[in-house]
């Protein structure tokens, strides 16, 4: 199997595949398959809520614990 690269800082298009607004966590789906997790203060508009479903870009950036997330999420 080949191994997945992540740039950070490149702007990824993707779809919320997941929102759990009690919790404020969620999950993106990009154009590439990869599935990220997010926070809810990653979403750029403030709002702090996100449809399953919206249209998304993203960049990605290295967590907690050392793996992967969505950051600087901005509607499309």
């Amino acid at each position: 199997m080949g191994e997945t690269h992540v740039v950070q800082g490149v702007v990824v298009q993707g779809v919320v595949v997941g929102f759990d607004e009690a919790r404020g966590l969620g999950e993106v789906e990009g154009s590439d398959g990869r599935r990220l997790p997010f926070h809810c203060v990653q979403i750029g508009d403030g709002s702090r809520r996100i449809a399953v479903g919206a249209a998304v870009g993203y960049s990605v950036r290295a967590g907690l614990g050392g793996r992967w997330e969505a950051s600087g999420i901005i509607r499309r």
